[in-house]
């Protein structure tokens, strides 16, 4: 689409905050207006307004709004009935990544336990959620407690978080690595490398390959996003 306006700001609405276009207000398919749980949030959303297409009369895609995308599918489709998405993040506790690790090579075994398990133990003493691993990928049943401790982890989150969750634990392949993206407690960079680690390690042995590198920087820059929206959502 062509670029109609000069100037995206922030603007404060009654239930949070929204962004304008030269005083329009951006707005979610539906027809209503976007509205967010903080001024950062907005500003952050604005400000990808305000790089689209250049200038007025630029052309942009929704692809250059990551942000303004997350958080309209936080308005329209989780905010009416959160339950359905918590269900669905939750769920990856039953097969997390970070418990499945490799027999051999050695070395890569040593790599997952050494980057993999702190994380897993970081569920249990934030969470409470203590949950088991096996090497191979023969599916190892979890205890009911955990998997019921990392559920209601995710259930405190609202719609924004849930949004960013949605994205970041399938492309993890982790709820405990999203988990602690959502808590601030490891970073965008540093969850995407312990979620490729395996595929890295074989590059190392193997040697690059351009198409598995570009996937990789696609992914990182989706958990990069939603990373950035969790925090921002929980901003002044």
């Amino acid at each position: 689409m062509k670029r109609f306006w000069d100037n995206a700001a922030p603007a404060p609405e009654d239930m949070g905050w929204g962004v304008k276009l030269d005083g329009r207000a951006v707005r979610v398919p539906s027809g209503s207006a976007l509205i967010v749980p903080s001024r950062a949030l907005a500003a952050a959303i604005a400000a990808e307004w305000q790089a689209a297409g250049g200038e007025k009369g630029g052309e942009m895609s929704y692809a250059d709004v990551p942000l303004t995308r997350l958080a309209g599918t936080a308005q329209e489709r989780i905010a009416p009935d959160p339950e359905p998405v918590i269900l669905e993040i939750a769920r990856y506790g039953e097969t997390d990544l970070l418990c499945y690790r490799a027999e051999l090579p050695e070395a890569l075994a040593e790599r997952q336990a050494r980057l993999w398990q702190p994380w897993l133990d970081w569920a249990e003493r934030r969470f409470g959620a203590r949950l088991a691993v096996t090497t191979g990928i023969v599916h190892v049943r979890q205890a009911p407690s955990a998997l019921a401790a990392l559920a209601g982890a995710v259930a405190v989150f609202g719609p924004p978080q849930l949004a960013a969750l949605g994205v970041a634990v399938p492309a993890l392949g982790s709820l405990v690595l999203g988990l602690a993206l959502a808590d601030g407690a490891i970073d965008a960079h540093a969850a995407s490398t312990a979620a490729m680690l395996d595929e890295l390690f074989q590059e190392e042995i193997w040697g690059p390959d351009s198409a598995a590198q570009a996937r990789r920087e696609n992914v990182r820059t989706d958990i990069h996003h939603a990373a950035a929206l969790m925090a921002l959502a929980i901003q002044p």
